[in-house]
């Protein structure tokens, strides 16, 4: 698994050794040992899979308790997946990352605790699926606006449509509202 840094370095790439031919291909995709001697120690307690047609923004979600490290990929379609800072002591507090995930890149995105994630598909459709360090807990449920004016988060909306958006994430906080770490 080859490790790409970004400008948060908390934030991770994880771009695996895809094996083919004309069969087809294989890849470890985690690998237990591995991850917490080269990104973190943490334990994972959960995966999850969502489907989202074009256009779809889901998030910029996070969790103030039972707070969740999430590494995310794409088996279908494609992303743009974005994590924000929410630690107000980080040096990169309000910072964000911003990479396309896909079924053919077949990369990976780190995304520590203490920050807030979310993802727009650009494809026709997307299945999205990740591991994450503690259980979904609505009830600590947070989410920032997708478009605050101060992340000014560069989404690529197709045909410069804006994104459809779930009632909570239509209600978002700007991030100076927002509860931080």
């Amino acid at each position: 698994m080859k490790i790409i840094d970004t400008a948060i370095p908390d934030v991770k790439i994880l771009e695996p050794k895809v094996f083919g031919d004309e069969r087809g291909f294989f890849m470890e995709t985690f690998r237990e040992e591995w991850f917490k001697e080269h990104i973190a120690n943490v334990e994972f307690v959960q995966d999850n899979h969502s489907k989202s047609s074009q256009g779809i923004l889901r998030g910029l979600h996070y969790q103030t308790e039972q707070t969740q490290g999430k590494l995310v990929r794409v088996t279908q379609g494609e992303v743009y997946d974005v994590a924000i800072d929410m630690r107000k002591d980080s040096p990169t507090f309000g910072h964000h990352v911003g990479v396309l995930l896909n079924a053919e890149n077949k990369r990976q995105l780190w995304v520590p605790e203490g920050f807030a994630h979310g993802f727009y598909v650009t494809t026709e459709s997307a299945e999205f699926v990740y591991k994450c360090t503690d259980y979904y807990a609505p009830q600590f449920e947070q989410s920032v606006l997708w478009n605050d004016p101060v992340l000014d988060i560069q989404w690529p909306l197709v045909n410069g449509q804006p994104p459809l958006l779930s009632e909570k994430d239509k209600a978002g906080l700007l991030l100076v509202d927002a509860p931080v770490f």
